[in-house]
């Protein structure tokens, strides 16, 4: 048998009459280069899923050709070029949607407060969009950062507990934008943020930061809203706030979802 005698068996039909919303290939492990504001570049490794929707006509989609379209753009998984992609995977594919998701670490430098000391800070980051008619893109970083309870600062008559805590925020925007620029805006509205590294005078100088300004996760989330409701740029924003706390059996919670949009809710 020659290969013009082989079988597509995934373009037949399928009796059961019922599409499929979403169907591909999920945790792709794949080298990426993504764009860096302060270096231009930087190499990651990314968790990649691709999917497309299938008609209830067809038993099957053709899997190889999600991976045909990922070695095609190698080195260019980007937010400018991820229309281009999204573009591809529905030709290819012959669909009337697609789906992309790139989740993966992304490092930036970052000086200690003090001592100047260097040092790289890891923080998760996923771009994801839909193309059907149109592309639709969004972004999410999760950024941990420090916060310092204002009750027990008030009750206390020395010291307050703090915490780590961890924001993810997810955005949909009509412009450009840099993933810095959103991580150092939530790093903005805590009581502190967090760094890979620090000398003594560091410590001491991040200590008094957060005792200076105590928030609750209900301070956090209203700080990063605030921010993105006056950004043009942002359109939609989901942003929520889990405070992993020292003297609580419990997390403390808080979110705010808007679509701008939409109008005033």
């Amino acid at each position: 048998m020659n290969l013009g005698e082989l079988a597509d068996v995934q373009s037949m039909s399928d009796p059961r009459n019922i599409p499929i919303d979403k169907v591909g290939v999920r945790g792709i492990e794949y080298p990426v280069t993504v764009l860096d504001k302060r270096d231009g570049t930087q190499q990651t490794v990314a968790s990649i899923n691709m999917y497309v929707n299938l008609p209830k006509e067809f038993k099957g989609t053709h899997m190889s050709r999600f991976i045909e379209v990922l070695n095609r753009f190698r080195g260019q998984m980007n937010i400018r070029s991820f229309p281009l992609i999204l573009r591809a995977i529905k030709k290819e594919l012959q669909a009337e949607e697609a789906h992309l998701e790139v989740a993966f670490p992304y490092f930036m430098r970052k000086t200690a407060p003090v001592s100047g000391a260097e040092s790289l800070m890891e923080y998760r980051c996923t771009i994801h969009g839909v193309v059907n008619h149109d592309v639709r893109m969004g972004v999410k970083v999760a950024v941990p950062v420090t916060t310092l309870c204002p009750c027990s600062k008030e009750i206390s008559s020395t010291g307050a507990h703090n915490q780590r805590g961890m924001v993810e925020l997810s955005v949909r925007f009509d412009k450009f934008l840099w993933i810095e620029d959103l991580i150092e805006l939530i790093e903005s509205c805590a009581s502190c943020d967090i760094y890979a590294l620090l000398k003594r005078e560091d410590e001491k100088y991040v200590t008094e930061k957060a005792y200076a300004n105590p928030m609750f996760a209900e301070d956090v989330v209203r700080a990063v809203a605030e921010k993105l409701i006056s950004d043009e740029n942002i359109t939609w924003f989901s942003v929520d706030f889990e405070n992993i706390e020292s003297i609580h059996n419990h997390n403390a919670y808080a979110h705010i979802e808007r679509d701008k949009e939409a109008g005033p809710t």
